[in-house]
């Protein structure tokens, strides 16, 4: 994880700070306005809900006074008591108003609204008793004093105090109105410039926000990723960076440092394979070479042991007819001479014979059949029996393989043959066979209980032509158990001599398992 320096200023912190800074101008903008509008609720409610009941109260008031005195008018005119009625509901509606309009201004209401309520109350009141309630009583009082009140009545300039007074209430609770609108209109302005403000500083921050990003993201990654496909093409020297934000330099620089090391490795790696292609050359070359030398070696000992049959059976007869007719004719020492010749020929026919056979395995070859094991140690057990040979051999379970049958029959002829020949004095000899299955091969054991086989010979009793014992005492070339070995390296397996026996041999050879056969029963 790459760390960056305080003072570097990241994308992130870039963002945080716009945000932070967008933030901040508009919750002040949100605090004025809030303000600003819960002035303008109060200049609402004081238009809703006092200057304009007030209003219209002070009309009621205006409207109920000029009732009472043109009722008290007419009264003293006619002196009906009916048209009395005007007044007196006058005087209630009067006082209804004051009511509603000081109901409607409160305990905090407007002192000159309140002072001019206070004067028309008092107008009102002294009008009715220096003129209303004389007149009425007058009039009702009849002769020279209803005259006088008809007379007082007719002077309409004892209302014009009543009518001043009232029409200052409602100067004042006009003015009153007038001042409401005007202070809800300038909050309903502050709003309004807020809200477009709010909305300014929105789209700019908002045109900041994407300048920034494509500035400092979209344009870096673009080319940054231009610079990726050129090296994924296979430019591995192309040094990658980047400008824009911190975060993107630094990834930049994480992917140029990703790239020289995979350019590294590519350059080892091309160096490594161009190493082992040339070893894979010097290899096929050598084995090339390797192939035509086996080629030549057993084309070498085919025609030597083939070319050799020949003059050797000529020696061989020569010394037989020399050793027939001259037998007794001579002294004892050419006898000897005779028969060390022969024996020498025949010795190296046989020699011939098993290398010819060792050089055939594997060249002349008819092709890998299914070959069942039971029936190729009932051949090689009756084949024993007929040569004379002692001994028993047992097995059982013995699988089928896929194999030449010719060469598993030679591979099992030699390695009964050995268990039978070197078997100890005294001691009928026994053979057993035995198979079991592994990892995808057979292993197969052939065991004895016969003279057995020194550890420090493991190795050397599957070389070719390695005789552990003197001539006179077992007959043989020394290569039977070398035929074994290459019969069991063609069929794919391997052979090693088991030293964890107590008495007598134990060979082990793997060959090749079919996974569709199984040991019989």
């Amino acid at each position: 994880m790459r760390l960056f320096a305080a003072d570097v200023w990241t994308l992130r912190r870039r963002v945080m700070a716009l945000c932070f800074a967008v933030g901040l101008v508009l919750a002040g903008l949100g605090l004025g306005a809030a303000i600003i509008a819960g002035h303008s609720n109060e200049h609402i409610d004081n238009l809703i809900n006092r200057t304009g009941p007030m209003r219209i109260a002070g009309e009621s008031l205006s409207t109920a006074l000029v009732d009472q005195e043109t009722a008290v008018r007419g009264f003293a005119i006619s002196g009906k008591e009916q048209n009395l009625q005007p007044y007196l509901s006058g005087r209630i509606a009067e006082q209804v108003a004051v009511e509603r309009i000081d109901k409607a201004l409160g305990p905090d209401g407007d002192p000159q609204i309140r002072a001019a309520l206070v004067g028309a109350q008092r107008s009102a009141a002294a009008w009715r008793a220096a003129v209303a309630d004389p007149i009425i009583a007058a009039r009702r009082a009849g002769g020279t004093e209803a005259a006088r009140a008809v007379q007082l009545a007719g002077d309409t300039t004892n209302f014009d105090p009543v009518r001043t007074s009232v029409a200052e209430l409602q100067l004042h609770i006009a003015e009153s109105r007038e001042k409401s609108v005007a202070d809800a209109r300038q909050t309903a302005g502050t709003l309004l410039v807020l809200e477009v403000t709010a909305a300014g500083i929105v789209l700019v921050a908002g045109a900041l926000l994407l300048f920034l990003l494509d500035r400092m993201v979209t344009r870096p990654i673009v080319d940054l990723a231009t610079q990726v496909r050129e090296v994924a093409a296979g430019n591995y020297e192309r040094r990658i960076t980047s400008g824009g934000a911190p975060e993107l330099v630094a990834l930049a620089a994480d992917v140029d440092a990703m790239r020289r090391q995979i350019a590294s490795e590519l350059a080892e790696v091309r160096e490594a394979r161009g190493q082992v292609e040339w070893v894979n050359d010097q290899l096929k070359q050598q084995a090339d070479e390797l192939t035509r030398s086996n080629r030549d070696l057993e084309q070498f000992a085919y025609v030597a042991s083939h070319d050799l049959q020949e003059p050797l059976r000529k020696v061989a007869s020569f010394c037989q007819l020399l050793q027939r007719r001259y037998s007794g004719q001579l002294d004892e020492r050419a006898d000897q001479y005779i028969a060390f010749a022969v024996d020498g020929a025949q010795r190296m026919q046989q020699l011939i014979n098993d290398l010819l056979a060792f050089s055939r395995i594997g060249r002349l070859t008819a092709g890998f059949t299914d070959v069942d094991l039971d029936q190729v140690l009932t051949q090689v057990s009756e084949l024993q029996s007929r040569s004379g040979a002692d001994g028993r051999v047992e097995w059982s379970g013995l699988p089928t393989v896929e194999g030449e049958e010719t060469l598993l029959t030679t591979l099992f002829v030699n390695l009964v043959g050995n268990a039978l020949k070197f078997h100890r004095p005294g001691v009928p000899p026994l053979v057993r066979v035995s198979a079991e299955q592994g990892d995808h091969e057979w292993r197969i054991n052939v065991r004895d209980n016969g003279i057995g086989i020194e550890a420090e010979f493991a190795d050397k009793v599957f070389v070719i032509f390695q005789r552990l014992h003197p001539r006179d005492a077992y007959e043989g070339t020394g290569i039977g158990l070398a035929i074994v070995k290459k019969i069991v390296e063609y069929h794919g397996g391997r052979i090693w001599l088991d030293l964890d026996v107590a008495e007598g041999t134990s060979i082990w050879f793997t060959l090749p398992a079919d996974p569709d056969k199984e040991i019989p029963g």
